[in-house]
């Protein structure tokens, strides 16, 4: 499976976005449980018309798709990736400054990007989850652990691990839309629904 992701890699990013915009319909086609997830994260953002859902649609596939890309390409073409940074300034001040800096991003856009980037200017401590799919551990944490980059993963010693990065005034990255194992978060409302 390596390989293949390995060879998906080396596919422009064009040709990336328009086979994932066609696996995007698919999932969304053969699962009734994800149209309805779809359907209901649309409403509960107040953004259910046609439009958004199609492209939300299309963004999942192109999401997924372009993965082996950014996790098996070049740290620098990655980070080339991004155009502009606006309001970035002020972290960049604060890091000159040795203060810890916080990044939060939940699992919209690129947020494997985001690490990258970031790591091309400063060290980041980023806080992960393991995949589902164990074959896809090593291919993850390589692709996601960059120069720069320290990977801690979502449980009571990533926690350590990110606290200690804040101690050195150092750069962290977090995905706060991440679902805990039992005993290991707070449940709270967003869009009126325990998250």
């Amino acid at each position: 499976m390596q390989v293949i992701l390995r060879l998906i890699a080396l596919l422009p990013l064009r040709l990336l976005h328009a086979l994932g915009n066609v696996l995007g319909w698919l999932m969304y086609g053969m699962s009734p449980t994800y149209r309805r997830h779809v359907a209901e994260n649309l409403r509960a953002a107040h953004y259910d018309d046609a439009r958004v859902r199609r492209g939300a649609i299309g963004a999942a596939g192109q999401m997924i798709m372009e993965l082996p890309a950014l996790w098996l390409r070049p740290n620098a073409e990655v980070a080339a990736l991004v155009k502009e940074t606006p309001g970035a300034e002020h972290a960049y001040q604060a890091q000159k400054e040795g203060k810890a800096i916080l990044f939060l991003t939940p699992h919209i856009g690129s947020f494997e990007v985001a690490a990258q980037y970031a790591a091309s200017l400063m060290p980041i401590t980023v806080l992960y989850r393991k995949p589902k799919l164990a074959w896809l551990e090593p291919v993850m944490r390589k692709g996601r652990g960059r120069p720069n980059v320290r990977l801690a993963a979502a449980d009571r010693s990533g926690v350590k691990d990110i606290l200690e990065a804040i101690k050195r005034r150092e750069a962290v990255g977090l995905l706060p839309d991440q679902v805990p194992g039992s005993g290991e978060g707070e449940w709270s409302e967003f869009f009126g629904r325990p998250a």
